[in-house]
């Protein structure tokens, strides 16, 4: 990565996760969406300056990738995407959809990581 494409700030990973209502597209799809759309407006992220997104997700959602969600709905054909399984852990929360973004921001911005729905409790430190 070239010294200029940072000149606007540093490279910053940002957390989050949510859960969804159930293992339908559609369902997902509404969670992914809301997801991304605090993650953008929490940390006033310029769409441009998504650098990378890994999904992670449940044993208990496997109905599409949550990566073609986000890259479809919000146009994101430069940002590389990884789905992968959670690892599974006894009285995890359901449904759960994680996600770590690789994003340029301004030094001195502060970070805001999105916990939503049911995965509010995961880290009640950032909620």
């Amino acid at each position: 990565m070239s010294k200029d494409y940072l000149d606007s700030g540093e490279v910053i990973a940002i957390r989050g996760a949510t859960t969804s209502s159930g293992n339908t597209v559609n369902e997902i799809e509404n969670s992914v969406v809301e997801l991304i759309e605090e993650l953008i407006l929490r940390n006033s992220l310029e769409p441009e300056k998504i650098l990378s997104i890994t999904f992670s997700v449940t044993k208990d959602l496997d109905a599409c990738f949550p990566a073609s969600i986000a890259r479809k709905r919000f146009g994101f054909n430069s940002v590389a995407f990884l789905d992968c399984q959670q690892m599974h852990i006894p009285n995890d929360v359901n449904f759960c959809i994680r996600l770590m973004a690789l994003v340029i921001m301004p030094t001195s911005s502060s970070i805001n990581h999105p916990y939503l729905r049911g995965a509010s409790n995961l880290r009640t430190d950032r909620c």
